[in-house]
């Protein structure tokens, strides 16, 4: 391969990756349009979209910040914990079909397990700890309800 071939290669690649997170967000942001809108009378909080649309709109940030700022060579192939990963990701959104909370221990779990943590207590700290703090912060900080499951069906009765 020449040099000039090497560099272009490595010019796109520095393109690709912020390029398909930015269209990716184009796309989450167009599906945040749908939601429904609260009538101002009901509102007790932000907007069902606000959210998303600021934590998108972040990312959109970071990703131009990472297109102009970073100047290090391509990675390396993905390792199999990085495949094993995206995975573990696919697992959750099936099982969080059957109740999200079930589906973020379980992956909360499964992922510290992958990544090498090998103390059964910290395991079981990390599933049973995160999915509760992220429900608290949602539920009783935002007051953002979550959809109904197994679990959220007995909290929400």
């Amino acid at each position: 391969m020449s040099a000039d071939s090497d560099r272009t290669s490595r010019a796109i690649a520095h393109f690709v990756v912020p390029g398909g997170i930015i269209a990716f967000c184009a796309l989450a942001y167009w599906l945040s349009t749908q939601f429904e809108r609260v009538p101002p009378i009901l509102k007790r909080g932000i907007q069902p979209s606000d959210f998303p649309q600021l934590v998108i709109g972040l990312i959109v940030f970071l990703a131009i910040v990472l297109m102009v700022t970073d100047r290090s060579d391509p990675p390396s192939p993905l390792s199999g914990t990085v495949w094993k990963t995206m995975a573990l990701l696919i697992g959750f959104m099936l099982v969080a079909e059957i109740d999200i909370f079930i589906g973020l221990a379980l992956f909360a779990g499964t992922l510290t397990l992958l990544w090498g943590e090998r103390r059964p207590i910290m395991i079981v700290l990390v599933a049973v700890i995160v999915p509760a703090l992220v429900f608290l912060l949602f539920d009783g900080v935002f007051e953002i309800r979550f959809p109904r499951g197994l679990l959220t069906n007995l909290w929400y009765g």
